[in-house]
């Protein structure tokens, strides 16, 4: 690196800033824009291997943090005490942790003067966790949205300082609803960053009663399960679009299942069952209604529209083959 980090104007605040994806550098992005603070160090998950190639890239934070020549630290741990000297040598202000992928024990949430604040993807207490974005999809919820916390040692349990709303379009799918959070979250950062720079902040404290678990997305979930409804099956396709999309086996071959539309079904066929297979049109038997399936991907192919599929390979497709 050439240059130090920008300096912050006198009423603004030093800022260590920790997360790991694209949702997360987008944050970062909106910090350095503003210009107000000065982001002394950057923490990032370590870069991993990534694509078909399995190249080993920068994370997205890491990426932005190397554009403007801001510090990057990627530890696996915080734990080992000479992490926390470290990371109290920076003399932050304030520790903006936005899905970052490490807890942060105790130490860290008291090494900063303004201690550590959090950007979640939910309205909490509503959707504690790792895939607040994904479960609220898959849920049927109406509505979401970004609160900002406080943090403390427990799991995303903290004080709320600010929220932001935004609704759940019945088309939405993973990807469109983080692009819709991240674009009210970001304000909604600097907005509390500069009242913290400018005044004593306090949250609103949770009500644990109204809480609930938005658990890690595990690569087998993905799997569809033909016995459930095509309602539920519909949005879990949603939600999982495009971070871990769905899937199911048909003729031995793993087809990925990018969108699909429930329509009503008279048919007793079995779970699972293509009840209607024509140029254009895969229609599968669900354990209540059916599913137009709508954009798939065969292995080794990019996603495509069913009646692109359907002109290449019609022959992996018949009335009463059976998804499994």
């Amino acid at each position: 690196m050439t240059n130090a980090p920008a300096a912050a104007r006198e009423d603004g605040l030093k800022i260590i800033f920790a997360g790991t994806p694209t949702f997360s550098a987008q944050h970062l992005q909106a910090l350095v824009d503003q210009g107000r603070h000065q982001i002394v160090a950057v923490y990032t998950q370590p870069d991993r291997q990534s694509g078909r190639g399995k190249k080993v890239l920068p994370t997205p934070v890491k990426q932005v943090a190397l554009a403007h020549d801001i510090p990057v630290y990627q530890p696996l741990s915080l734990k080992p005490e000479a992490e926390l000297e470290l990371l109290a040598s920076h003399g932050a202000d304030l520790m903006v942790v936005v899905a970052y992928g490490l807890l942060l024990p105790q130490g860290v949430l008291d090494t900063p003067r303004l201690g550590c604040i959090n950007v979640h993807a939910s309205l909490l207490p509503r959707w504690r966790g790792a895939a607040p974005i994904e479960r609220c999809i898959e849920s049927g919820d109406e509505e979401t949205g970004v609160t900002i916390m406080q943090m403390d040692i427990g799991l995303d349990t903290g004080n709320m300082i600010s929220k932001r709303f935004c609704t759940i379009e019945p088309a939405e799918t993973g990807d469109s609803l983080r692009d819709k959070l991240s674009a009210v979250g970001q304000p909604a950062l600097l907005e509390t960053c500069n009242r913290m720079a400018n005044e004593l902040v306090e949250g609103e404290v949770q009500d644990d009663s109204l809480s609930n678990y938005a658990s890690k997305l595990s690569k087998s979930e993905a799997a569809i399960d033909w016995q459930h409804s095509a309602v539920a099956i519909e949005r879990k396709i949603r939600a999982f679009n495009s971070s871990n999309v769905c899937f199911s086996e048909l003729g031995g071959q793993r087809i990925k299942i990018w969108s699909a539309t429930v329509v009503e079904c008279d048919s007793s066929a079995a779970a699972g069952s293509i009840i209607e297979c024509s140029k254009k049109r895969v229609v599968v038997r669900c354990g209540e209604q059916a599913l137009l399936l709508t954009q798939l991907q065969l292995p080794g192919k990019k996603a495509m529209d069913t009646a692109a599929v359907l002109n290449s390979r019609r022959d992996w497709f018949a009335e009463g083959q059976c998804f499994v």
